[in-house]
């Protein structure tokens, strides 16, 4: 597959668990979402312009934290000019983002970003529940292996 996401040339951290099967390295968990990322998860203001030619879009944070779980690290955000955060991830040396196909051809600045925190995020009762799609779905693969 060809990749296009921020960082997929050094995205070669490894899993702190074994909790999902087959995902070695960002680049399997963007090829198992791939399969998984749908208008369902995208974010609800975001779901009128989702499409199956830009299935990362409205996915960034929910994406971020559950790539959070399985290689650890943390998780930044870029603040956008409509006052939402943009969401990736930072694993040591290595910096993804999973989610940033959406943007098109728009370079994010990923140099001056806050860290993110699950508690804040998923205080927001809907992104919990899209996160939670996600990992239950990415579960439901490793069955179907």
């Amino acid at each position: 597959m060809a990749y296009k996401f921020y960082g997929w040339k050094n995205a070669n951290c490894s899993p702190i668990n074994n909790k999902y099967e087959g995902i070695n390295n960002p680049k399997d968990l963007y090829d198992a979402l791939s399969n998984i990322w749908s208008k369902y998860s995208c974010a609800p203001r975001l779901r009128k312009d989702w499409s199956e030619n830009n299935k990362t879009l409205g996915q960034c944070s929910i994406t971020a934290f559950l790539a959070q779980d399985i290689f650890g690290g943390k998780v930044y955000g870029i603040l956008l000019p409509d006052g939402s955060y943009h969401c990736y991830n930072v694993v040591e040396n290595c910096v993804f983002d999973l989610a940033s196909e959406q943007f098109g051809d728009e370079v994010l600045d990923y140099s001056n970003s806050q860290e993110q925190f699950r508690e804040k995020h998923f205080a927001d009762s809907d992104k919990r529940e899209r996160y939670e799609y996600l990992c239950n779905q990415l579960l439901k693969r490793d069955k179907r292996v």
